[in-house]
């Protein structure tokens, strides 16, 4: 018999339903979804993640800022609905976070990648999973370079991931609709 912490995303949601939307960095997710929890009144699952701040994100907001040990001490107590490093920074989404807003009947929308997507997956198929894919590879660039964040070899990495998220993504089967950003408003 399965207990809550032993797979903390199989609980019963009470009505709410988590929304995975995922896709490679740059390609628009956090700017549609601000746009579609403003119109829709859907709830953000913020992730957890130990890497730093960049300008203008705020604790507990975009991100739970945390170090290396608290966050290796969630994946050890399986606190988490799934965790990656990505570039050397560890990424989650805390499971009660997700839990208690579905048993308040809300919908959640849970903002992470491919990856992550797939883990999520295992634990509730029911979910409904978006992808979320940039037009080409050109304006992907476009979009990274306008951050202002990225080094020409960061670039370069998280262009060359995003060609490998999306191909997975694609070949999974998971996602129930994909959308391809080309104009935000009708991503949104």
């Amino acid at each position: 018999m399965s207990n809550r912490q032993d797979n903390p995303g199989s609980q019963p949601s009470a009505g709410g339903k988590l929304v995975v939307v995922s896709g490679p960095s740059g390609v628009g997710k956090s700017t549609i979804n601000r746009e579609v929890i403003r119109r829709s009144g859907a709830a953000f699952s913020t992730s957890a993640t130990t890497r730093s701040p960049r300008d203008g994100e705020v604790d507990g907001r975009d991100y739970y800022f945390m170090d290396r040990p608290a966050f290796e001490r969630m994946i050890e107590r399986n606190e988490l609905l799934e965790w990656a490093d990505v570039f050397g920074n560890l990424y989650g989404t805390p499971a009660a976070v997700v839990r208690e807003a579905m048993a308040g009947g809300k919908v959640v929308l849970l903002e992470i990648d491919v990856q992550g997507a797939m883990q999520v997956h295992e634990k509730l198929p029911e979910a409904t999973f978006v992808l979320i894919a940039p037009p080409d590879d050109e304006e992907l660039r476009r979009r990274l370079t306008g951050r202002g964040t990225e080094s020409d070899e960061s670039l370069q990495r998280r262009l060359g991931k995003a060609r490998s998220e999306l191909e997975t993504a694609r070949d999974s089967g998971i996602y129930d609709h994909v959308v391809i950003n080309n104009d935000l408003e009708t991503a949104i």
